[in-house]
């Protein structure tokens, strides 16, 4: 497979990763279009990108430690996004990139450790510290919406391990309207292909419209919203998933305070 197509395929990913990271599509974005300008400026640096994903974070992480200063391209900056960044000075960006890197990204200790050119003892004591910060944080109530009960169920024995309460489930568009019709969930987990046909994105355009809060989208197929042609989730979970990498996720959300992606 040629460099190219090795890029093309992980590139989606990456930007998930860059997004959650930052906390914004645009921001991420212009992180990952920097470190591609980057690679093809630099036949040397293009050379280390041999190799599949392990490289091409390192690469990217190199970028995001020089990031200061990185804009997305105006003076603008909407509320929530000044409060994502506001919070950001609450976890150092390599415990929070070590925590993203082990369970978003599903790299292993050592794998993290190669991306961030960490010891990866350092990684293990990074992770703990990133999850200490964001236990302080307040917890919340969790609307679930999920048409597999054995995955709602699996997702509410999480939250309420979590610490937060389960407000409500819904299997359908129309079932997730009701949930929320006498209260205001504090943070969304939502599947996209809905047991009616009708579609998670919908239902969460529907809670959206009557109030800002964090969503995690949690779906089979990723590759079909991260293709840039739209604006995507910010926080989007890949099934089959891992506990720990929904823990991550909502524990991202809820630090950052995102609703609908940011830029």
């Amino acid at each position: 497979m040629s460099l190219g197509s090795q890029i093309a395929a992980n590139l989606p990913f990456l930007r998930r990763y860059a997004r959650a990271l930052t906390g914004s599509q645009a921001s991420g974005d212009v992180l990952v279009r920097t470190m591609l300008e980057a690679v093809l400026a630099d036949d040397a640096l293009k050379a280390t990108l041999e190799g599949g994903r392990v490289p091409l974070y390192r690469a990217f992480s190199k970028v995001w430690a020089n990031a200061a200063g990185l804009t997305t391209g105006g003076n603008t900056t909407s509320e929530d996004e000044a409060g994502a960044q506001a919070r950001l000075g609450a976890i150092t960006p390599p415990a929070r990139q070590a925590l993203l890197l082990t369970t978003l990204e599903d790299f292993t200790t050592a794998e993290a450790a190669a991306i961030l050119e960490r010891d990866p003892a350092e990684i293990e004591r990074l992770v703990a510290e990133a999850v200490a910060d964001i236990d302080r944080e307040q917890t919340t109530s969790v609307l679930i919406i999920e048409d597999e009960p054995l995955i709602a169920m699996q997702l509410e024995d999480l939250v309420s391990g979590l610490g937060h309460t389960v407000c409500g489930t819904a299997a359908t568009r129309t079932q997730a309207r009701a949930a929320v019709a006498d209260t205001r969930p504090g943070l969304v987990l939502a599947d996209i292909q809905l047991a009616d046909g009708s579609s998670g994105l919908d239902a969460v355009d529907d809670i959206l419209a009557a109030g800002s809060m964090p969503v995690i989208f949690i779906t089979a197929y990723p590759e079909r919203l991260l293709t840039g042609d739209r604006p995507e989730p910010t926080y989007l979970v890949t099934k089959p998933f891992q506990e720990a990498t929904v823990r991550a996720a909502i524990s991202q959300a809820l630090f950052f305070g995102s609703t609908r992606p940011l830029g």
